[in-house]
């Protein structure tokens, strides 16, 4: 019965803590105890508020929450995206935690994870315009109204590994990736071209003909 009490005691204070701190903190609370809605209820922060509405399956709302919270919750938003079935612009979302940190391992473990489920391109793997007009196709013929969460994501679930970060994690600091733009395509096509100025800066790639960066 005693082993009890000092974890009881501990629970106590956090949550008299939390109460007093405000809102914000009871929802930072009950988030780590296993209660992410009413952890979503009780937090404004958009960071946490997203990894909550995550957790209790909302993901339509974390996907908001994520894209209110910016540059920080950039690998978040590749996770929301990928639930949502808008697998395309999760792997874009992956990219750019890869970009400042290339050492994550569970970005790029998810980002193999949902870019298996991308229909190839038809074409050149470096037509860039082509790698954009498949994504707006994609988006396009998604249905906003009845997704499924990927099976490949409730696997990487049980793995540990997809899951929101509380925490800041990596932020992406590059200027043109703390800017990251909604638009997938577009995205894209900076990505792109950003990876291919860098292996001409290093020789290890020839410029396109009649191509313009």
């Amino acid at each position: 019965m005693r082993r009890w009490v000092l974890p009881f005691l501990a629970l106590v204070v956090a949550a008299c803590t939390a109460l007093a701190a405000g809102p914000a903190a009871f929802g930072r609370l009950a988030l780590s105890t296993g209660l992410p809605g009413l952890a979503a209820s009780l937090t404004t922060e958009p960071a946490v508020r997203g990894v909550a509405l995550y957790r209790a399956g909302r993901y339509e709302e974390a996907d908001l929450a994520f894209r209110a919270a910016g540059s920080e919750a950039t690998y978040n938003r590749g996770l929301g995206l990928a639930a949502l079935g808008r697998y395309a612009e999760a792997v874009a979302y992956f990219d750019a935690v890869l970009f400042a940190d290339p050492s994550d391992a569970d970005a790029r473990f998810n980002r193999a994870l949902v870019a298996a489920r991308i229909d190839p391109v038809v074409g050149e793997s470096n037509d860039i315009d082509g790698i954009a007009a498949n994504i707006e196709a994609e988006d396009a013929a998604a249905q906003p109204t009845k997704r499924d969460v990927p099976k490949a994501l409730t696997l990487a679930e049980q793995r540990s590994v997809v899951r929101p970060r509380t925490g800041q994690g990596v932020v992406a600091s590059e200027d043109w990736l703390t800017t990251l733009p909604d638009d997938p395509g577009a995205f894209l096509k900076l990505r792109l071209r950003t990876e291919h100025q860098r292996r001409q800066d290093l020789g290890l790639a020839n410029p396109p003909e009649d191509t313009a960066w």
